[in-house]
C-alpha cells in the first residue's frame, strides 16, 4: 500500500553513488556506513543492494542492534561496530560475528574475557589524532595494539576519524591529522614486523569528506557514508565525484478550503491571511521529521507549483497558502513533493538543512520510521 505520506528509495541511484565512490577510492577496500538505518534511508534495503552488487566490503554501524538487523535482515559481509561496546553488548554483538573496536587495553581485555572460547576474535583499534571522542593516544598505540595481540585477538584494522575534512578551513588540520595518523600505523607495523607478526591489513580513516577532497595514501580502506546517499558532506566538499539523490519525500493533499481575509492559521495563530486566500492541508509535519523550523518559512510543491508554508507545523500536518485566486490547481489528492523533484521545480535537501539550520545528514537522519520508504 502506498501511504500518503512516505520516502521514495532510488536503488538505482544509490548504486550509481557506491560504483562512483569505490572507483574513487581506487583500489581501496570500501566499508558503507549504513549506521542510523542508512541516514534515514533504511539499512536493510540499502545492504542489500550494496551486497549484492559487489559494492562495497564492510558495512559500518553504531550500535549492536543496528548489526543484528542487518544479520537478521539476511547480510553477510563484515559488519564493524564503530564504537566500543558494553559488556551486556558484547556476547550478542560477538555472537552475530559483528567485529567490536577497542579503545585501550581495558576494552581489548572485556573483549578477550567475553570472547572466551569462542576462538580467535578480529577487533579493529580506533586511535583519536584529533576527533577527541573515541581512542587512545597516538603515543599509546603500539603498546596498546601489542596488549591485544598478548590477549590472543586478531588486530585486524587500525582507524581514526578525521573532524574537519569536509571544508577549507580544516585542510591542513586534516592533512596533519593523516600525517600523524600514517606515522602511528607505521610504527605499529614495524613492531609488528619486529615480533614476526603480520602486517595489519585494514587501515582506514577517511569517511565521505576526505574521500572526495584528500589524499589518502596510506590507508587501505574508506568509510564513506553521506556520500552514498547523493548528499556532499559541506557546500564547500570537492565534487570530484557526481552524486545523485537517493531520497525524496512526498505525501497528498488532504484538504482544500477557503479562508476570508484575517483568518489565521495553525497554532498559535502566527500566520494571517492578507486577503481572501486557499489554503491547502498535507499530512506531514514533525512527528514524520519535517521540521517545525519551516513554518512560516518553508514551501512544498504540488503540480509542479512551489507554495509555501502557512502558519506553524504541525506534529501531524502541514498547511499551504495557495494565494488569492481559485487558479492554482490544486486539489484533494494531488501529489505533494516535500524533498527532491515535482514537476519542473525541485526542493534539496540542503534548502531544507538550510532553513533548519543544521546539515543534511540531519534532515533525512530525523525523518521516523512512520514514513514508509518505498524502494525502487
Amino acid at each position: 500500500m502506498l501511504y500518503a505520506t512516505h520516502a521514495e528509495i532510488d536503488l538505482h541511484a544509490l548504486a550509481a553513488n557506491a560504483r562512483a565512490l569505490r572507483e574513487r577510492a581506487g583500489g581501496r577496500k570500501v566499508l558503507a556506513a549504513v549506521k542510523a538505518n542508512a541516514y534515514g534511508h533504511g539499512a536493510v534495503n540499502v545492504a542489500h543492494v550494496l551486497e549484492h552488487h559487489r559494492l562495497v566490503d564492510w558495512f559500518g554501524v553504531a550500535t549492536v542492534p543496528e548489526g543484528m538487523e542487518l544479520r537478521d535482515g539476511g547480510i553477510s559481509l563484515p559488519i564493524l561496530k564503530l564504537s566500543h561496546s558494553f559488556p551486556e553488548e558484547l556476547v550478542e554483538q560477538l555472537a552475530a560475528g559483528i567485529t567490536p573496536v577497542v579503545v585501550d587495553g581495558s576494552s581489548a581485555a572485556l573483549v578477550a574475557r567475553v570472547a572466551g572460547d569462542m576462538g580467535q576474535v578480529k577487533v579493529h583499534l580506533a586511535v583519536d589524532t584529533g576527533m577527541g571522542r573515541i581512542g587512545c593516544t597516538p603515543e599509546d598505540a603500539v603498546a596498546v595494539a601489542r596488549r591485544i595481540d598478548e590477549l590472543g585477538l586478531v588486530l585486524e584494522g587500525v582507524f581514526t576519524h578525521l573532524p574537519a575534512s569536509d571544508t577549507p578551513e580544516g585542510h591542513d588540520f586534516t592533512v596533519d591529522q593523516l600525517r600523524l595518523f600514517n606515522g602511528t600505523v607505521a610504527r605499529i607495523q614495524e613492531d609488528r614486523a619486529v615480533r614476526g607478526l603480520s602486517p595489519v591489513p585494514l587501515v582506514h580513516g577517511g569517511a565521505s569528506a576526505a574521500l572526495l577532497g584528500h589524499d589518502l595514501t596510506g590507508l587501505t580502506m574508506v568509510r564513506p557514508g553521506v556520500a552514498l546517499y547523493g548528499m556532499y558532506p559541506d557546500p564547500a566538499t570537492p565534487r570530484t565525484v557526481e552524486l545523485e539523490p537517493v531520497m525524496s519525500i512526498h505525501s497528498r493533499v488532504s484538504m482544500v478550503k477557503h479562508v476570508p481575509a484575517g483568518t489565521t492559521i495553525g497554532y498559535g495563530r502566527t500566520w494571517r491571511a492578507p486577503t481572501d486566500r486557499w489554503i491547502a492541508t498535507v499530512p506531514i509535519g514533525y512527528g514524520d521529521g519535517f521540521s517545525r523550523l519551516n513554518s512560516n518559512t518553508g514551501r512544498m510543491l504540488v503540480n509542479g507549483r512551489s507554495f509555501p508554508i502557512a502558519g506553524r507545523v504541525c506534529m501531524d500536518q502541514t498547511m499551504l497558502d495557495l494565494g488569492e485566486g481559485d487558479d492554482h490547481g490544486v486539489h484533494p489528492g494531488n501529489k505533494v513533493t516535500v524533498l527532491g523533484a515535482g514537476g519542473g521545480a525541485r526542493i534539496t535537501v540542503d534548502e531544507l538543512a538550510e532553513r533548519a539550520r543544521t546539515i543534511n545528514y540531519e534532515v533525512t537522519t530525523l525523518i521516523t520510521p512512520r514514513v514508509t520508504r518505498m524502494p525502487y
